[in-house]
């Protein structure tokens, strides 16, 4: 036997025993088909939606003064007071009585359409509106702690894995569908 050939047939000894040896491992020692999950957290996001909530209000409020001076009511008390002063007394006094009574008529009657105007309402109806604020959450992904053969890891997923994630050359397949 020449060197050379002497060479060949030990390094073909040599990778047919280490092709041997790893096939032997693997026969004994199966790479796992699928990793464990061991516990899944989904990671949520919330956010806020402005929404504006409008209602119809009725407003109550004090009319407008026509006659802000009092006029027709200091001139119908200044009527009806003298009318009533002149019913008193005789001479002189009835003058007098009805001066004091137009005067005191014109007072009252000046104080009774104040009241009245302060107490003259008018209603309106007025449009009010506030903005509100709705949450959303929505599930953007899952913290996923997982087994392979001995080691415990933790992976982040864009779907829910199930109870088992696919493995092929000791790398999880995370775009596979979830295993049963």
């Amino acid at each position: 036997m020449n060197k050379s050939m002497l060479t060949g047939v030990i390094a073909g000894a040599v990778a047919v025993t280490a092709i041997g040896g790893v096939a032997g491992y693997k026969a004994l020692n199966p790479e796992p088909r699928f990793a464990d999950v061991l516990a899944v957290e989904a990671i949520t996001e919330t956010t806020k939606t402005p929404k504006q909530i409008c209602r119809d209000v009725t407003i109550n409020e004090q009319a407008p003064v026509k006659d802000p001076n009092r006029i027709a009511g200091t001139a119908i008390g200044v009527v009806a007071g003298g009318l009533l002063g002149n019913q008193v007394g005789g001479g002189d006094g009835r003058k007098l009585a009805t001066v004091a009574g137009a005067a005191a008529g014109g007072y009252a009657g000046n104080q009774v359409q104040k009241n009245m105007q302060e107490k003259a309402t008018v209603s309106r109806t007025e449009t009010r509106c506030k903005t509100v604020y709705e949450s959303h959450t929505k599930t953007v992904g899952y913290d996923v702690r997982y087994r392979l053969g001995e080691k415990e890891d933790r992976v982040r997923m864009d779907h829910q894995p199930g109870p088992r994630i696919p493995v092929k050359d000791g790398q999880l397949l995370l775009n596979a569908p979830a295993a049963s």
